[in-house]
């Protein structure tokens, strides 16, 4: 896209602006946006780009008891990165560093995606059986809650549904 206003080069500001509803979009070199006062080089200069790693580090310097994970030194066994490497980076260096650092990311991946499991979408057409093994885990969870509550009548209820979602799959 070429500069709005002098049309020879590329336009690399682009400048919204609306006033009383009114949208204008402006599209400008960088000559141009200086020219016209939207580029303040004072305020872009000290400006530094979004990244994931710096997004990634911010969220584990904030979780409770990460402290104590940075004061001891940790490093994959196979690909020899640190923990601190990884802050650093905000990537892993290898599959191995999963299980490495299980400890410290296990609380940053359930913050970020709610759970440590993945759970994954079920296609429709194929995922019936699926579904059922999902439904008789969750059913088997609450039962044993039931019996660490001691609520057996709804313990038998659990089980008998878990009976006969496993003859569907012909367990």
């Amino acid at each position: 896209m070429m500069c709005d206003k002098c049309k020879i080069r590329p336009a690399t500001v682009h400048y919204t602006k609306i006033v009383n509803g009114v949208k204008t979009e402006m599209h400008l070199c960088d000559q141009c946006a200086a020219e016209e006062g939207i580029l303040n080089t004072e305020v872009f200069s000290s400006f530094t780009p979004f990244s994931v790693q710096n997004l990634l580090s911010g969220l584990m310097d904030f979780l409770p008891g990460i402290e104590d994970f940075t004061k001891k030194p940790l490093k994959c066994n196979y690909c020899g990165m640190t923990y601190e490497d990884f802050k650093k980076i905000g990537r892993l260096g290898c599959s191995d560093c999963y299980t490495a650092f299980a400890e410290e990311l296990n609380p940053l991946i359930r913050r970020i995606h709610g759970s440590t499991e993945h759970r994954g979408k079920i296609p429709k057409k194929a995922g019936g059986k699926m579904r059922v093994k999902r439904q008789i885990e969750e059913l088997r969870q609450q039962l044993e809650k039931a019996i660490k509550e001691e609520a057996y009548e709804k313990a038998a209820e659990l089980r008998d549904k878990i009976r006969e979602l496993e003859k569907e799959l012909g367990k």
